[in-house]
């Protein structure tokens, strides 16, 4: 058992709410915006997602941890999140893929986390109130001092995140077809050659199971850092781009959505998440700040091509504005909770994107369909 059970520790909002629970992570201080996700597994993977740099997490699922932690599961070379926050944190890691507990790899990797904590009242605050900078500390100091330092952090609109999370060199993804985990449906890739169609594919933030089912269809896929160029991109004579998913606000990407608007002009391309957004805004879309944004594996959206409801993970605190959509834009899915647009794609062009997680890791594998989607794009153009 951790030395580190008992410890006391505080959640405080910039609007003056303290929750008080009990330290499982690495000692210290924290801020960021906090927001709430309604997964009931996938703790790993979302600790590892690049889509919540600057953010600090609060499952609402209420115990968390029972299965433990393994190195097959990241979604990143990394953890991203601020913080961490659950309820009940679980010390027993009963799981035959289990090489570590939760709170070792919160300690490990240096991430302040807090349980303890009435996690349901959290979320129905933050519901209410919408997602707000926080401070989490195992330090001694008065909650009065804690709610400080959560006002006087910086708004997440403020930072350049995709250019923290995004990679600086230029590689091709798993070219000898080995990455697909034993476990994975994924097996026996035949590695690619020069002939194999090729993806760029931009790292916003890109979750590894992204890559490995853009890999599944043959691809040759290879990642660029988020300030590649358009001409840069089409110098490498690809026959399609990708866009990712990534962190922040996306009206901030001004010189991304340049690029974006050449690269539609000449490839067939595929969005996720912020991915949509980029593309949203490069012909012409806005978009806002949703009041406590869609994260969770239990999201329902409408494929308004054939009428059918998927069952989707989301992360995201922005989406597209639908007032002023441009007319060459044909929304194709939408979130039937808010019925905010959770798709579209170009009238005339091949392009396609959506504002949710198809690749899942966590989350169901309902619209894993449009990895082939996008794949017989790139056959007909």
């Amino acid at each position: 058992m951790s030395s580190l059970t008992h410890l006391p520790a505080l959640l405080a909002l910039e609007d003056g709410r303290v929750f008080q629970g009990f330290s499982f992570g690495a000692l210290g201080s924290c801020t960021g915006e906090v927001c709430f996700n309604t997964s009931m597994c996938g703790y790993q993977e979302i600790l590892t997602d690049p889509s919540y740099r600057g953010q600090i997490v609060a499952m609402t699922y209420p115990e968390i941890g029972n299965y433990g932690v393994n190195e097959l599961d990241c979604e990143s070379a990394r953890s991203h999140v601020r913080g961490f926050v659950v309820e009940e944190r679980s010390d027993v890691a009963s799981n035959w893929r289990s090489q570590s507990r939760l709170q070792e790899y919160l300690q490990k990797n240096g991430i302040v986390a807090i349980n303890g904590i009435d996690t349901r009242a959290l979320t129905r605050h933050l519901r209410i109130g919408g997602v707000m900078r926080a401070c989490i500390t195992t330090e001694e100091m008065s909650s009065i001092e804690a709610v400080a330092i959560a006002k006087e952090s910086s708004f997440l609109e403020e930072m350049d995140l995709v250019a923290q999370v995004s990679t600086k060199h230029i590689y091709e993804w798993d070219p000898n077809g080995s990455e697909p985990a034993p476990w994975s449906v994924v097996k026996n890739l035949t590695p690619t050659t020069d002939r194999s169609p090729l993806v760029v594919a931009y790292d916003f933030g890109v979750k590894k199971n992204i890559l490995r089912l853009l890999r599944s269809q043959g691809l040759r896929v290879m990642v660029v850092p988020a300030a590649t160029t358009a001409e840069e991109v089409l110098s490498m004579n690809p026959d399609g781009v990708f866009f990712s998913n990534g962190p922040g606000d996306p009206a901030k990407l001004t010189s991304i959505h340049k690029h974006a608007r050449k690269l539609a002009e000449e490839k067939p391309i595929f969005g996720i998440c912020l991915g949509l957004q980029i593309l949203g805004h490069a012909f012409g879309a806005s978009t806002f700040k949703l009041k406590f944004g869609h994260r969770g594996a239990n999201h329902p959206v409408q494929d308004l091509r054939t009428g059918r409801v998927l069952i989707t993970a989301q992360n995201h605190g922005y989406a597209l504005d639908e007032e002023g959509l441009p007319t060459n834009l044909e929304v194709t899915h939408r979130h039937l909770n808010d019925k905010t647009i959770a798709g579209f794609q170009h009238r005339s062009k091949p392009v396609l994107a959506v504002q949710f997680h198809p690749e899942a890791s966590p989350g169901p594998h309902d619209s894993i369909g449009l990895f082939q989607e996008f794949f017989s794009m790139l056959k007909k153009k």
